[in-house]
């Protein structure tokens, strides 16, 4: 059955087991009390960091140059060789002697965050968000460890910042220098390449082949019919019964002129064998100037971004070298701290002292639950349907005295 179902019945389980809570609640709150005691206190400082970009060149790429050396900055002062040094440096965790060398690192790392402050400006959709401040916070044990170590880092961000920038600059100006200076080169080795090409088939370049085969064509018509005629007239000559003298040597001039004209036909026919061989070359040739022209255009694409990028990194060495690129500031240096963060001494013990007088309440309705007895007559009826017709109350004669045992626990005193 449930015990207590009004206020009343409330007020009457706290008058019964009184002792029981306030036992509970005290010992609760003196555990709470020890526990807060125990646990270390934690300090916290803060170094803040000004990121000032340029006033020329400011863009999206100068955003999201700062956005990812301030990443490398941070990746490299809290790699394991760094995060020792700053150990060695500042003794921290010397009074850790069983810590060992990984716990150390964990910790320093777990105790110092890098938070990134975004731009109050308004940025536009789809570009990335400037970086206007960085905070480096320390949560060490002691508070001149704390504003020490968010010093140090903040004094590594600076140093790294003008070195990153100064060695960035002149690595991508060296790099596009030598960019530039090997595309410039293929260019000129394809270029000459391809005037040897064009003069190795100069005859398959050559425009009006068409027209120069038709001549051929017409010479080797015209050379062929003198050929016939000198052989029709020598045939005509020969065929006499009777020749003089005169047809004999027209016999032998005719054929020394066959013999010139058949000269005449072999040079001609070998001049047009040669101009349709240079024909068929015609398509094998365009299709390599073709290759070499696209070749040739995609090196010049890529030597004019490279000049353009190597224009750029001399400009931003020199804005570099005039101090007018992107650089850091120490807005703030980290103070010791006057009081631990967080206050969790006083949260601990207070937490302790509700969860103990929760406790309490609970011990006591439990108690109830596990001796459930009828105290009132609304009980009665409430539990059993019987309405009592009279109510004797306590007539307050004295009864021996009961222990502390028996006050916190009566019903298990009443059933033995």
């Amino acid at each position: 059955m449930g015990p207590i179902q009004s206020f009343d019945e409330f007020l009457s389980l706290l008058v019964r087991r009184w002792p029981l809570i306030a036992l509970v609640c005290v010992v609760g709150a003196v555990l709470s009390v020890l526990v807060a005691l125990s646990k270390p206190q934690v300090y916290e400082s803060v170094a803040v960091i000004q990121v000032e970009t340029p006033v020329i060149g400011a863009g999206d790429a100068a955003t999201t140059e700062i956005a990812r050396l301030l990443q490398t900055i941070e990746q490299r002062l809290t790699t394991r060789d760094a995060l020792l040094a700053v150990m060695d440096r500042h003794g921290l965790f010397t009074d850790a002697p069983g810590m060992s060398v990984e716990q150390k690192l964990f910790a320093l790392r777990s105790a110092v965050t890098f938070q990134s402050i975004a731009s109050a400006s308004q940025q536009t959709f789809g570009q990335p968000t400037s970086v206007s401040a960085l905070l480096i916070t320390a949560r060490l044990g002691t508070a001149e460890q704390a504003a020490r170590v968010a010093n140090d880092f903040a004094q590594g961000v600076l140093d790294m910042s003008v070195a990153q920038q100064a060695s960035r600059a002149r690595d991508s100006l060296t790099f596009f220098t030598a960019e530039a200076t090997r595309l410039a080169s293929q260019i000129a080795t394809l270029e000459t390449e391809v005037t040897a090409y064009k003069n190795a088939n100069v005859g398959a370049l050559t425009r009006g082949s068409t027209t120069d085969r038709a001549a051929l064509e017409t010479d080797l018509r015209r050379v062929s019919q003198q050929v016939l005629a000198v052989q029709a007239e020598r045939a005509a000559l020969q065929a006499k019964e009777r020749l003089r003298e005169t047809d004999r040597r027209r016999i032998e001039d005719l054929s020394v002129q066959e013999g010139v004209l058949n000269q005449q036909l072999a040079g001609l026919e070998a001049q047009r064998d040669a101009l349709l061989a240079q024909e068929a070359q015609s398509p094998e040739v365009e299709r390599q100037l073709g290759a070499y022209d696209r070749q040739l255009q995609q090196l010049q694409s890529q030597y004019e971004a490279a000049t353009a990028r190597k224009a750029e990194a001399e400009t931003s060495l020199r804005l570099e070298e005039e101090n007018h690129s992107e650089h850091f500031t120490l807005l703030e240096r980290a103070i010791v701290p006057e009081y631990p963060a967080g206050g969790g001494r006083k949260k601990i013990a207070m937490a302790g002292a509700l969860a103990s007088l929760i406790a309490g309440l609970g011990l006591a309705f439990a108690l109830d639950l596990m001796h459930p007895v009828l105290r009132s007559a609304a009980q009665m009826q409430r539990e059993l349907d019987i309405r009592p017709v009279i109510s004797i109350p306590d007539l307050g004669l004295v009864a021996p005295r009961k222990s502390i045992w028996q006050r916190l626990f009566p019903g298990r005193m009443r059933q033995g």
